[in-house]
């Protein structure tokens, strides 16, 4: 029996990627804007070094207050950045409704958030590799505090991405969505913050890093509750 060759049909659907896949879609899509544009990195960059030098040359006091003053002012640069990238890149969303054409594609709406978060995180690790060794220097602190300070944002940095993706969402289509995005944003920070202002003070104040892994596990446990929180909620928030 002669056998006919058949081909696939044209409405046959290729198989979706993988959810990792989809992920490095939407992160993909985000940081080849961003290197055409640069337009978040450079903005909370440029917000983050002037909030630092202003801190640094108002309340320089000698070396024990600039110690203190040093611990405060990278986590406060931090946030500002935080919520000016945050805007910047919801914005991107809103424009031309391209969040729509994301929520009609076929990614599922966990590796959108995802994919958001992580670019959201490297835009602030891309801010504190300038904003944490220019504190180090204003403060007249050892170059030697770089690599516990690395580790330190390592950790606290995926819980402000998260968090700040998550009800980025909920306000991007509200008229006064940076104002909202801001009120909303920095109670909820609060914790995180507070942790890393105070391990950043003992670090400084020669106190070792293995001394301090309490208040890296109530930053670890921050991270672990929005990133959850984000992955099973995000697309109800979305499309509301």
């Amino acid at each position: 029996m002669l056998q006919v060759a058949t081909r696939p049909s044209h409405t046959e659907r290729a198989p979706l990627p993988g959810w990792l896949r989809q992920v490095l879609v939407v992160y993909r899509k985000d940081l080849a804007i961003e290197a055409a544009t640069g337009e978040v990195t450079v903005t909370s960059g440029f917000f983050a070094l002037l909030v630092v030098v202003l801190a640094s040359l108002s309340y320089f006091g000698g070396p024990v207050s600039a110690r203190s003053v040093a611990s405060g002012t990278i986590w406060i640069s931090l946030s500002f950045a935080a919520v000016l990238s945050l805007g910047k890149s919801w914005q991107r969303e809103r424009d031309e409704a391209a969040l729509d054409g994301l929520l009609v594609s076929p990614l599922s709406r966990s590796a959108i958030f995802a994919g958001k978060a992580l670019s959201v995180w490297t835009f602030l690790l891309a801010v504190l590799v300038v904003v944490l060794p220019l504190s180090l220097l204003l403060s007249s602190i050892d170059a030697a505090m770089l690599g516990p300070l690395s580790l330190v944002a390592l950790v606290a940095t995926p819980g402000v991405a998260a968090s700040g993706t998550l009800f980025g969402a909920m306000t991007v289509r509200t008229g006064a969505r940076d104002l909202l995005l801001a009120v909303v944003l920095f109670p909820l920070l609060a914790p995180m913050l507070l942790a890393a202002v105070a391990v950043t003070r003992e670090l400084f104040n020669g106190v070792p890093l293995s001394e301090l892994l309490d208040y890296l596990k109530l930053m670890g446990v921050f991270d672990v509750v929005f990133i959850a929180g984000g992955l099973s909620m995000f697309g109800t928030l979305v499309e509301r």
